[in-house]
């Protein structure tokens, strides 16, 4: 584990260089939200009571809690660089060192999401602060412990599924297009654009045996109190499930991908 410690604090150190660059990111990424909580706002203005099962404050909080889970668990270019890694022959040093490059890519993920969040934390906090009146708070303390546990299948599925896709780059020379694929998936699927039980029943249903759900509905969900009871310790299992798939995976996509690696030249 020292070598690992070792690479995450050099992460550490690294991110550490780009930290305006992230509070800037963090900045006009609010633009978009400001934009949603206006568009709703405008709905429910034309409406009385509800929309599916949620008020105007429970609509307004999904969306300050989808920020909240997208600044600790979004997978932001660590798959180009594992895409570039293996195109340009960078992973040849991984292959004769006792270090496994998953834990390594790992490391890094941890580092980039702690330096980020460390730095988007104060505007978001300042913006979810001036929408106050509208953000509900979990019924109790043990919400926010399954919200936790959640968010960090969640971190660890958005990264095993965002590594098994760049290894791709064993296969093909160029990985964008099916990484866009895989990311307009996830925000549609996911539960970015819209709460997922807003959809038809049958809809919602079929993307349940998905993994997009878990991908970022589902920990906004239990904060805001749509998951509780058996559909909570059903949703975590399935979720912890499919954790297991995307690793499991990613470790068969390495496997199979370094048989096909080559690399020449000093």
């Amino acid at each position: 584990m020292k070598k690992y410690l070792h690479v995450l604090n050099i992460g550490i150190q690294n991110q550490l260089v780009y930290r305006v660059n992230f509070l800037f990111r963090a900045c006009f990424g609010l633009l978009p939200l400001i934009a949603t909580i206006s568009l709703w706002r405008t709905v429910y203005a034309g409406k009385e009571g509800q929309i599916g099962s949620y008020t105007l404050a429970q609509m307004i909080s999904y969306y300050l809690v989808v920020t909240l889970v997208d600044m600790f668990t979004a997978v932001n270019e660590d798959d180009w660089q594992i895409a570039a890694d293996i195109r340009e022959g960078n992973i040849s040093q991984f292959l004769v060192k006792p270090i496994d490059y998953l834990r390594y890519r790992l490391c890094l993920f941890v580092a980039g999401r702690a330096i980020y969040t460390a730095v988007a934390l104060v505007p978001v906090a300042i913006f979810i602060f001036l929408q106050r009146e509208y953000f509900v708070t979990p019924a109790d303390w043990s919400t926010f412990g399954w919200f936790a546990l959640s968010i960090v299948m969640t971190a660890l599925l958005q990264f095993f599924t965002s590594y098994a896709m760049a290894l791709l780059a064993f296969w093909v020379l160029e990985v964008s297009t099916f990484i866009f694929i895989l990311f307009a998936f996830e925000y549609i699927a996911g539960g970015h654009l819209f709460p997922l039980d807003i959809l038809p029943p049958w809809l919602a249903q079929a993307l349940s045996y998905t993994p997009f759900p878990y991908q970022m509905y589902f920990p906004v969900s239990i904060y805001v109190g749509k998951s509780t009871g058996a559909a909570l310790y059903q949703g975590l299992l399935t979720q912890f499930l499919w954790v297991m798939a995307a690793f499991l995976f990613a470790k068969f996509m390495w496997a199979r991908g370094i048989r096909k690696y080559s690399a020449v030249g000093g």
